[in-house]
């Protein structure tokens, strides 16, 4: 009897711990397969990879003044290295003319000039989406030829006799800031050649053709040996703010606004420092 009663309890043991030892791996299963529905909802790196800017696609259109050149190109290149299926397609010139074509019509996304008077142009004609931010700044030098043969060391020796000299036309923003140096140092100056951008008043003396023009620090930097450039102290009184926005009609809204924000990070700020630009 006691025998019986011993098996009956051995056997009742085994039972319940079956039991337990079955609850506990169910127990694990259902921590596994909690886990396994946690990862296959976080992202993948992929995922985590992907952002709106990566969706953008198709083509940047900019309005930029002539003293852009370089450094936009450059940046343009950056920006299609960082967005495949995006390119970025330059106008570069005179800001006056540049917005003209905009006011007239002419399809662009993103537009910077070198004045605020030439931005004003824009945002006049309600062309502009949102108020244009100063990006950077530029102050004049004068640009001689290589080795500086007519001794040009001011502002002032521009108005010696039989002396060439290429100014950029009065409405450029160039010209208007040489107009301004000029009158702040008391001088009369007829030029040679009135030019329609800067890079074409920088031009005229690489190709000798004048024997100084007044032109940006930049546009002297860019030039390499084509040219040499003398500093003046009156550049100090008009250096030129440049505003930069988004046009209203932009038919690439969305690239056009991760382009701007290229330009105005510490990366874009780097490319336009090394290249003379001043702080905005």
């Amino acid at each position: 009897m006691n025998r019986s009663v011993h098996r009956r309890t051995r056997t009742l043991q085994l039972a319940v711990g079956g039991t337990a030892v079955l609850l506990a791996l169910s127990a694990c299963s259902s921590g596994d397969d909690s886990n396994d529905a946690s990862s296959s909802a976080a992202p993948s790196a992929s995922d985590a990879a992907a952002s709106p800017a990566d969706d953008l696609k198709g083509t940047v259109t900019v309005f930029a003044a002539a003293s852009l050149k370089e450094t936009f190109t450059e940046l343009g290149k950056q920006f299609e290295a960082a967005h495949p299926g995006t390119k970025v397609t330059f106008n570069f010139g005179g800001s006056d003319s540049l917005a003209a074509s905009i006011t007239s019509g002419a399809p662009a996304d993103v537009f910077a000039a070198a004045s605020p008077k030439t931005m004003k142009i824009v945002t006049d004609a309600e062309d502009a989406s949102g108020e244009p931010e100063t990006f950077v700044r530029n102050q004049l030098e004068i640009a001689v030829v290589p080795g500086n043969p007519k001794k040009i060391d001011a502002l002032k020796d521009l108005t010696g006799p039989g002396l060439k000299v290429a100014l950029c036309a009065k409405e450029v923003p160039c010209g208007a800031a040489a107009q301004k140096a000029l009158d702040a140092g008391g001088l009369k100056l007829t030029p040679v050649s009135y030019e329609q951008d800067v890079k074409s008043a920088l031009t005229k003396v690489e190709l000798k053709e004048v024997d100084a023009s007044l032109v940006y620090k930049t546009d002297v930097k860019a030039a390499g040996g084509k040219v040499e450039g003398v500093e003046f102290p009156e550049s100090a009184k008009v250096v030129n703010d440049y505003p930069i926005v988004l046009l209203k009609d932009a038919p690439n809204a969305d690239a056009a606004k991760a382009f701007i924000a290229l330009v105005e990070s510490p990366g874009g700020a780097e490319v336009l420092s090394a290249a003379g630009f001043l702080n905005p």
